[in-house]
């Protein structure tokens, strides 16, 4: 991940991207934390959900290779630990960790091999490992394709495909053990790509658009205003909903992938 991005979108990321309580929720569900156990925010961000996890009475900790987003997190909560460091090398010591979240992060990390390879030596056994994320085929079902094809299909490419994830995973001792989809709804709280998937209106909020790294980072500013304009022609005229419908599917907008390690 190109860290000065980051460390741009952070000044104002907590404006968008606040921790979404049914997404908070998934995470309890999944990693199934103790009290009494250590667990770390792999790419936390500006520690919304490495912050909602703790209030929920667990321990955490938060990593990132931005330093804007993690003053962002260390001003949002002082008493959970932030440290600069990246998924391949988190500096902490062998079989420290519980247990690992990561949200929306993964397709940033240059080698993800070598990142679960580091996940496997810090994790406890039976440590486990939750991802939040979306593939490739997943996105290709976002109707944001027919407004921004070319910020779609950049988007697209930096996406590891679950054959990729699940590959990675088994050459790092790591073993996906459940997949479960997840679908946009409308109350969500945290404004990431396909966040305006029920609400197209969203996307003209530029602080929204600041906050998702394809907007920010990926997508060309001609191509931006030409779809903004597309778009805002087709909810005057009612289109948006025929386009909408024509990229239903049943692919799920995003995913949690939860693994564990196999060589104990």
């Amino acid at each position: 991940m190109n860290s000065s991005i980051y460390n741009k979108i952070g000044i104002n990321y907590n404006q968008t991207r606040k921790a979404d309580p049914y997404l908070t929720e998934q995470f309890l569900k999944h990693l199934n934390p103790k009290k009494d156990s250590l667990y770390l925010d792999v790419g936390c961000g500006t520690g919304n959900y490495t912050d909602a996890l703790q209030q929920k009475g667990f321990q955490f900790m938060g990593i990132d290779p931005s330093i804007e987003m993690l003053k962002q997190a260390h001003a949002t909560n002082r008493n959970i630990e932030w440290n600069f460091a990246a998924a391949e090398k988190t500096n902490l010591d062998y079989q420290s960790i519980d247990g690992i979240i990561a949200t929306l992060t993964i397709h940033h990390w240059p080698n993800i091999t070598r990142a679960f390879s580091e996940f496997n030596y810090i994790l406890k056994p039976n440590g486990k490992i939750v991802i939040f994320t979306s593939t490739p085929q997943q996105m290709k079902g976002y109707w944001l394709n027919h407004y921004f094809p070319k910020m779609l299909q950049d988007s697209i490419i930096q996406m590891p495909s679950m054959e990729v994830i699940e590959n990675a995973m088994q050459l790092s001792g790591l073993k996906i053990s459940k997949t479960e989809l997840y679908n946009i709804k409308p109350d969500l709280k945290d404004q990431f790509l396909y966040c305006g998937k029920h609400n197209p209106e969203l996307y003209f909020d530029a602080s929204i658009r600041n906050g998702i790294s394809s907007f920010s980072a990926l997508a060309n500013k001609d191509e931006v205003k030409l779809g903004l304009q597309m778009l805002r022609n087709d909810i005057d005229n009612g289109k948006i909903n025929d386009i909408i419908k024509s990229y239903e599917n049943n692919l799920g907008d995003y995913l949690y992938i939860i693994a564990e390690k196999t060589n104990v």
